[in-house]
């Protein structure tokens, strides 16, 4: 198969933890051709198929210089077998706009993981209120009462911007509401701009969980990510402790509810992040952790990866 990666620039990869290094690494063990290209890359002229300019790779081995270029070329992206959408957050207008046009590249054939209206279609944050029963009692808003109200009720209370990425700009506000209006100011914008609220999760302090479902099936190990010292976040961007250990029954309860649904709305993979037995967070344009739970507990999270992708390619091209 000749597969395609959307991401970022491949000269700023961190290879020992990077989870799309992990795909490609996986791919190419198993003979298939990878090229890469970033979003900017991707070229749509009318009358024309989409088009990107791709660089095709080979996977060195080495930990410098881990990639060489074998050819740069300008190809319609229809004439892969996958394109896997791995672009980082934040799913800015730029991201949008690349949704777009990797959606119209679908209708002209090609094969992308995750669907670009999928990805559209739930925003990581917002994604947990459809499943009510999965989450703690949540907030959204851009109304400064509401929040305040919302404080009186549940006492102690997380803050955060709906754009946000790699636990930025997320508040912690105690019972004695401590500099709850600057917060407020600062994050909503003086009502331009929709916040979300949750109570407070106590269990935090054991981990926020990164639970992995990869086509409809849960990965049994998942990554919690502890906050160090006086931190709240588990991110490990904020300098959290990734610690593997197998899922829970709750886990698993909220895995298996919510992954095979979104599977069937083009979703391969999705990672849920679950603090206690609360869903926060529903990860879909570039979720990580693929090595790091490989690493400790020797699961190959990019073998199943592969394996689903493999088998989505070859269930679209039964039904073509």
């Amino acid at each position: 198969m000749n597969i395609l990666f959307v991401a970022d620039p491949l000269e700023v990869f961190r290879i020992y933890k990077d989870t799309t290094f992990s795909m490609m690494r996986e791919a190419q063990r198993r003979g298939h051709r990878i090229a890469a290209c970033e979003p900017r890359h991707l070229t749509w002229r009318s009358g024309e198929l989409v088009h990107a300019e791709v660089r095709e790779v080979t996977l060195t081995g080495a930990e410098e210089d881990w990639f060489q270029v074998r050819q740069t070329s300008v190809r319609p992206l229809k004439d892969f077998d996958a394109v896997i959408m791995r672009k980082d957050p934040p799913f800015d207008s730029e991201y949008f706009y690349a949704t777009h046009l990797l959606e119209q590249a679908e209708r002209e054939g090609a094969r992308v993981f995750n669907r670009p209206a999928a990805l559209r279609d739930h925003p990581e944050k917002l994604a947990i209120m459809e499943f009510p029963q999965f989450v703690s009692p949540t907030l959204v808003t851009r109304s400064a009462d509401e929040v305040r109200r919302f404080h009186e009720e549940h006492g102690e209370i997380i803050l955060k911007p709906l754009d946000g990425m790699g636990g930025m700009g997320i508040f912690r506000v105690g019972p004695e509401g401590l500099n709850l209006g600057s917060i407020i100011e600062t994050l909503n914008q003086q009502g331009a701009t929709t916040i979300m609220v949750q109570r407070f999760v106590p269990e935090i302090s054991q981990g926020d969980k990164r639970v992995l479902v990869i086509g409809g099936q849960v990965v049994p190990f998942c990554l919690a990510r502890i906050p160090q010292g006086s931190e709240i976040r588990g991110n490990l961007a904020a300098g959290g402790k990734g610690v593997a250990q197998p899922i829970s029954e709750r886990d698993r309860e909220i895995a298996e509810t919510i992954g095979p649904r979104l599977n069937e709305r083009g979703l391969l993979l999705i990672g849920l992040d679950v603090i206690g037995d609360c869903l926060t967070e529903i990860n879909v344009t570039s979720p990580t952790c693929f090595q790091e739970i490989m690493q400790q507990t020797g699961f190959d999270v990019p073998a199943m990866f592969v394996d689903a992708m493999e088998e989505a390619v070859a269930r679209d091209r039964t039904v073509l």
